[in-house]
């Protein structure tokens, strides 16, 4: 279904286009942020790090005791990574993040006096750190703009026909030249949501999709 019957349409309509879908997304999620529970930016960093590749609730059962345990970079900086796994063995790949978390940790302490930079250069050099993760990170952290491209909004991206790229970096160029500037976290969040609840990977529920009269992909009945 991805991007089934994409119309050949200019940046001109195709913009237009998105701001309908970004006015519709706003209708439908006032306020969305992100559902990864955290009470400050390092909390919230390590959460979208063990997010990889797993989901948003499996992370949020895990994460309570996490930072109980390790509340700051500081505390998780001293430990060991066979200290930090019984917290995180439910997550995929919790060995690996284990090590990244600790080493991320270190980092912080060690080049950011504990605290999460604001600079995305500066977070893509952190252990387990990539360019989703740092935007995500600066969007909800801190505000700063920019579309972070995952799985979900991946999808949206390519079934709303608004970008044929294939890499998450390429993806969320085209859709940052969509939407204005100040709409980009909003919008990230909102596609997430969307992609999560209604535009499903494998049963979208296009009847009760609000972005359905802008979508080139919609299936009827």
């Amino acid at each position: 279904m991805e991007g089934v019957g994409c119309p050949k349409e200019g940046q001109k309509a195709k913009k237009r286009r998105a701001l309908a879908i970004l006015e519709a997304l706003k209708a439908a999620y006032p306020g969305a942020k992100t559902e990864l529970k955290h009470n400050s930016p390092f909390q919230l960093l390590v959460a979208t790090v063990l997010s990889a590749q797993a989901t948003d609730k499996s992370v949020n059962e895990a994460t309570p005791a996490l930072f109980a345990r390790f509340p700051d970079a500081k505390a998780l900086a001293e430990a060991r990574p066979e200290e930090v796994e019984p917290y995180i063995r439910r997550i995929g790949l919790y060995r690996t993040k284990a090590r990244n978390l600790v080493a991320l940790a270190k980092r912080l302490v060690e080049a950011h006096g504990g605290e999460v930079p604001r600079d995305k250069r500066a977070l893509m050099a952190l252990p387990g750190v990539g360019w989703k993760t740092a935007t995500v990170v600066l969007g909800a952290a801190f505000g700063v703009p920019g579309i972070a491209v995952d799985t979900h909004v991946a999808r949206l991206a390519q079934r709303l026909c608004l970008s044929e790229a294939k890499s998450p970096e390429k993806i969320g160029a085209d859709l940052e030249r969509l939407f204005p500037k100040e709409d980009w976290v909003f919008a990230h969040h909102a596609l997430v949501l969307h992609g999560r609840y209604v535009c499903t990977a494998r049963k979208p529920r296009c009847p009760a999709c609000p972005l359905a009269p802008h979508c080139p992909s919609r299936r009827e009945g």
